[in-house]
């Protein structure tokens, strides 16, 4: 068994959830309680198919998903139905992070979704001479004081710990608060079941690793991480070290807490839902266009971001991300990243908008080729991208482009025109 102290960097962590954040806003707004108060957030006008974006914890306690549609409420519910307010929603949010600024700096904080941030708070602790536990307390407690709202918090040594802990334990013991440490992961992670309970293991992941044999946490965790490796790729390396309680993100980038690392990204939303197959159609086209800003500037990426949006009708979504051995600039290997991380993690609905990212930057020539990689299509493959690249900056970005790029459905000749096609 790999030693795995040398990668267990020791933070004070806070990963901080606000408990149905949309909800819970439209109760204190109309000064009720969303633990005794059957409220959805969904726009009733739209019909009973309509997706219901946030419960109460109230409903939640019933057993009823935020994701559902209105026709399958209980019909013996007299439930209060509050039509969306995105910007309302979107104030609150920075009410709390507001908050969170009363007792952290903003370089310690990292803001993950409107409603859930990290706080590393390791160099408050002698400041405020408390512990860790003892500051989320008076956190939590200054959100419910001040906006109203009942917040959850998992506390560990680096993020990933931190957000198993909130998702895992938090939610369900008093004062809302959980604290994990390494030792913990295999009492309190390893016999988690399914397995699409742990962060960043989609439904179809799930269906993958059950295919393979592995029915709990811990069945991925003592397995040979080659086998992973062989099967997933590099993001199966990332699920060994997750289900070890291994956050390599923080590793690989010791700064992730306190500044967002400059990145070439590209998201469209698209003009009608798109399916599976259309979607691979306009990635690589998008990597294609990622890629080129990448060599023009003389770059090379190592962590690959990919999201995914679903139709309106149906909400949510993904957004997971990929840190590679070593920096590379190439199509192949960044559309086959992301196609990992499509294949790992889409759950088949209609899909509305796009986005792939590159960062953590390497500007060294150097590249050390794998044993398992074929020198010369590498080699070929960086001629082609230079001599089209030439092209592009001579004649425009569609002097010369992919033939899935002459499909109906493609897009990028149209961005093209939009955004100067005569422009790097």
């Amino acid at each position: 068994m790999e030693d795995l102290s040398k990668y267990q960097i020791k933070r004070n962590i806070l990963c901080i959830d606000l408990k149905s954040f949309y909800a819970s806003v439209e109760c204190v707004l109309r000064g009720l309680d969303p633990f005794k108060t059957p409220l959805v957030v969904a726009d009733k006008s739209r019909g009973d198919s309509t997706i219901i974006l946030a419960v109460t914890p109230y409903l939640k306690e019933l057993n009823i998903p935020s994701r559902c549609r209105i026709f399958e409420l209980p019909k013996k519910l007299d439930v209060i139905y509050a039509k969306p307010r995105m910007k309302k929603y979107l104030e609150y949010s920075s009410l709390v992070i507001e908050t969170y600024l009363e007792f952290v700096s903003n370089d310690d904080i990292y803001v993950y979704s409107v409603d859930e941030a990290f706080l590393d708070v390791t160099n408050y602790l002698n400041y405020y001479k408390i512990s860790d536990y003892e500051l989320a307390l008076k956190i939590l407690k200054r959100i419910e004081e001040k906006l109203g709202l009942t917040a959850t918090c998992g506390i560990g040594p680096n993020m990933l710990v931190a957000k198993l802990a909130m998702d895992i334990e938090a939610k369900k013991i008093k004062n809302n608060i959980a604290k994990w440490d390494y030792k913990d992961i295999p009492y309190k992670l390893w016999d988690v079941t399914p397995l699409s309970k742990m962060w960043s293991i989609g439904h179809r992941m799930e269906r993958n690793l059950n295919l393979m044999g592995f029915e709990k946490i811990g069945d991925i965790a003592r397995t040979d991480k080659e086998k992973l490796k062989k099967r997933f790729g590099i993001l199966g390396l990332e699920l060994w070290y997750h289900t070890n309680g291994i956050d390599m993100s923080l590793i690989k980038d010791k700064d992730l807490l306190r500044k967002k690392p400059k990145s070439f990204g590209v998201s469209q939303v698209l003009p009608r839902d798109y399916d599976a197959t259309e979607i691979l159609s306009i990635m690589i086209e998008m990597i294609d266009d990622v890629t080129r800003r990448l060599r023009v500037s003389k770059k090379r990426a190592k962590t690959i971001s990919f999201s995914i949006g679903y139709s309106r009708y149906q909400g949510g979504g993904f957004s997971r991300q990929v840190s590679l051995d070593q920096a590379t600039a190439n199509e192949s290997v960044i559309y086959q990243a992301c196609l990992d991380l499509f294949d790992s993690f889409y759950e088949g609905y209609p899909i509305k908008t796009i986005g792939v990212s590159l960062s953590n930057f390497d500007e060294s020539n150097i590249y050390h080729y794998s044993i398992f990689e074929d020198i010369e299509v590498l080699d070929k493959e960086i001629i082609v991208s230079s001599t089209v690249d030439k092209i592009k900056n001579k004649y425009g970005k569609n002097s010369i482009i992919r033939g899935t790029s002459l499909e109906k459905h493609a897009t990028a000749r149209e961005r093209n025109k939009q955004i100067g096609g005569h422009h790097v």
